[in-house]
């Protein structure tokens, strides 16, 4: 192994002395090295030598305070990733361990080439992280410190893909670091996140908090004098901090509550920090005796703390001057606690009992593994993730007295099944505060919630499934049906999915539909038919996320039928028909073919007023395809099939508007900006044009593309479709047809 050159490695190790843990030093200069010599001659986008940034994410996984091993898996991360041709998880275990080697698997992006939807395969790589997560807690922490350190360096990408980093970090990691009680890591990266969503909406809150505080600071540093003799002629052994809300805190309250500035009460905040419990509620008190307080802006979460480990009172009071500010009380611990969540355990406590804690702070992790294995669906897993994990929490009681941390929005139903499943599969009624209620009733912070039982319940409705937010309780209850009611379930999904092909599969044999059924279920992991019904029936699957792969599988059928129409019939297979011109329906005329169905081409989706031509088919008539049809200039070049076109045009040129609609083909290109899917549904909704199919996907130079199926009259109406879509701002270019 060859030795470093590298000289952004010191502030790494002057870290490691200085932190006084006995760390193995000796083993993170080896990680340091291979992965230095892994990466040697990739660069970031920036310039700089790739080893910086597993370097900058190592460093502040040292600030966190975990172990010899996180340390190397941070330097280690991305080798396994971006040096495949190097190395591996096997030669990472030889070299430094199974312990380091979990690390970086958890850390390592799947590489899922059979999965055409890049959000299916995002969804994927977060379950990963998860499930790497609930295995060790440390991934998380890592991958936390590997984001944020990627928040710091973005400016270096192009904006696109500026904002795209910054909505996955303020919908997913943020929200984690939230959760796991993370508070420095989260405000940070929710303050880079929105420079980057609203740069104009962040300057001008910057540019607030920098004025005020201008103004504010004899106000700040006279309460600080103030309070710091008050604890002093009490004896109180204190710490004072003073700290501004962070311009993203500010930035909801304004935006997302439609508060002004002047309404930010707790604009400035003083923070003192005490050795004991008792001494938090006498320091609570002498700030009472000394301001007066706002009624209804105290919060003790000590007595209650937040789910996610956090501690502290809290009060506004009004100084002398008139201004509000917001006082937090809190021990060291807690303080800990509060800049570090449950990192704080791992760097403060070790043991089997600080495991136990651990291990009973993560149970919302096992119910979102518990959730992916009961669904099918990644969009079920995310709604499951913005549930569970980053929604608010509504704090409720148990007639015994017990503190119920429930996401805002949670039922009754939801508080059932977090008590047991049991209780929650016998429920027949709730009582709230001693009030009969609703079963979809959301109960509010301090209400005292009672759930009725009976021993004779038959067990949960299939409503509920459509009324519970939590996916502890949906896993429970299609858990009890994917137990109890197999075969009702199968019926239950067979008819939905039937009712669903019904819509577009008008002329298609049972048999196709079996295939088409089985198709799509075998590439989702069904072994069976029955299986996909079973697993629709009882909620696994939405018949949302089906749809479209159902409608895909139909047209990709009938694509390669019209394909082989083209290039595989024989000449003895055409039926010899007299010639004379007859009107075939659909608006379409037809010379020199009699009795015939005629169907529109799947590959080109001729529109009244195209050019079109006609060929006789093998069982199902003559198919109409545009004159300029790729397949009809393929088919064309094949002298056995010249007696099988035959004429064929529109009636009245196809400018008559009988009321007819056909299906379009529309693929857009567009700037890969954030609303821009929505800016065209909404053109669209406002042109009465029915939408019967959306995709997405990436395009080049990080550009988007739009795929669409839309319902038209004739071409000049679609002409008018395109010309409306033409106006929208970030569409670069519009062609025919799926690309």
């Amino acid at each position: 192994m060859h030795r470093s050159n590298y000289m952004g490695s010191e502030p790494l190790f002057e870290l490691l002395v200085a932190s006084g843990k006995k760390y193995d030093i000796e083993k993170i200069k080896q990680a340091y090295e291979y992965a230095e010599s892994m990466h040697a001659g990739q660069f970031r986008v920036s310039g700089e030598p790739y080893i910086s940034h597993p370097l900058a994410v190592a460093e502040i996984v040292t600030g966190l305070g975990l172990d010899t091993n996180s340390i190397c898996a941070a330097l280690l991360h991305d080798t396994v990733e971006d040096c495949a041709e190097k190395t591996n998880l096997a030669e990472i275990e030889k070299l430094f361990g199974k312990e380091v080697a979990m690390l970086v698997d958890g850390l390592t992006k799947l590489v899922m080439p059979n999965i055409e939807d890049k959000e299916e395969a995002h969804i994927e790589n977060i379950r990963k992280m998860l499930l790497a997560m609930s295995k060790d807690i440390r991934v998380i922490f890592i991958k936390l410190c590997d984001r944020l350190h990627n928040m710091r360096t973005l400016d270096a990408k192009p904006d696109p893909k500026r904002r795209q980093t910054a909505l996955e970090t303020m919908h997913v990691y943020a929200p984690l670091a939230h959760r796991l009680g993370m508070q420095k890591i989260k405000q940070e990266l929710e303050n880079l996140c929105i420079s980057y969503l609203d740069p104009i909406g962040y300057a001008e809150i910057q540019s607030y908090i920098d004025e005020k505080y201008g103004e504010s600071i004899g106000f700040i540093d006279g309460i600080r004098q103030a309070v710091s003799e008050k604890m002093e002629e009490n004896h109180i052994h204190f710490t004072l901090e003073g700290r501004i809300k962070s311009v993203y805190s500010i930035y909801r309250k304004m935006f997302n509550q439609n508060k002004s500035f002047d309404q930010i009460y707790d604009f400035y905040a003083l923070r003192i920090i005490v050795d004991t419990e008792l001494e938090c509620y006498t320091a609570l008190g002498l700030i009472h005796e000394m301001y007066k307080s706002v009624p209804g802006r105290f919060k003790d979460y000590i007595s209650t703390p937040k789910p996610n480990l956090y501690s502290s009172l809290h009060t506004t009071v009004i100084g002398r001057d008139g201004i509000p500010f917001e006082v937090q009380i809190r021990t060291w611990e807690m303080h800990h606690i509060a800049e570090y969540g449950i990192a704080a355990h791992w760097k403060y406590k070790s043991g089997e009992k600080s495991k136990e804690e651990m291990d009973k702070k993560l149970e919302w992790i096992s119910r979102l593994i518990e959730t992916e294995d009961e669904t099918k669906d990644p969009d079920e897993f995310l709604n499951a993730l913005k549930t569970d994990i980053f929604h608010d929490e509504t704090f409720v009681f148990t007639p015994k007295g017990d503190v119920i941390a429930l996401p805002q929005g949670a039922t009754v139903i939801d508080f059932a099944y977090h008590i047991h499943s049991g209780v929650g599969h016998k429920m027949i009624g709730a009582k709230i505060n001693g009030v009969i209620v609703p079963i979809d009733r959301a109960p509010v912070t301090g209400d005292i919630i009672e759930i009725l039982t009976s021993s004779s319940s038959k067990g949960p409705s299939r409503d509920w499934l459509n009324i519970v937010k939590t996916s502890e309780a949906r896993t429970k209850i299609r858990g009890w049906f994917k137990k109890e009611k197999r075969e009702d379930n199968i019926v239950a999904g067979k008819a939905i999915i039937d009712a669903e092909l019904k819509h577009y599969t008008t002329g298609c044999s049972e048999q196709k539909r079996k295939e088409i059924v089985a198709t799509v279920g075998k590439r989702l992991g069904f072994m069976s038919a029955d299986d996909l019904y079973n697993t629709l029936g009882y909620g696994g699957i939405s018949m949302g996320k089906l749809s479209g792969k159902l409608r895909n599988e139909y047209e990709r059928m009938l694509e390669a039928e019209a394909t082989e129409d083209i290039t595989e019939i024989t000449v003895d297979q055409i039926k010899t028909v007299s010639t004379r011109t007859i009107k075939a329906g659909n608006g379409i005329v037809v010379d020199g073919a009699a009795g015939c169905q005629v169907k529109f081409a799947r590959c080109c989706n001729p529109l009244p007023g195209d050019e079109v031509i006609g060929f006789i088919t093998k069982g199902f008539g003559i198919s109409i395809h545009k004159c300029d049809c790729p397949n009809v200039k393929l088919g064309r070049e094949n002298p056995e099939n010249t007696d099988r076109f035959v004429e064929a045009h529109w009636e009245n040129g196809g400018g008559k508007d009988d009321g007819s609609m056909y299906e379009a083909q529309i693929t857009l290109y567009v700037e890969n900006r954030l609303g821009i899917v929505a800016d065209v549904s909404v053109a669209l909704s406002e042109m009465k044009v029915f939408l019967l199919q959306i995709n997405t996907g990436n395009g080049d130079n990080d550009n988007a593309v739009i795929s669409l199926k839309i319902s038209c009259k004739n071409v000049d109406h679609y002409n008018s479709i395109v010309s409306r879509l033409r106006s929208i701002s970030g569409v670069l270019d519009i062609t025919r047809g799926f690309s």
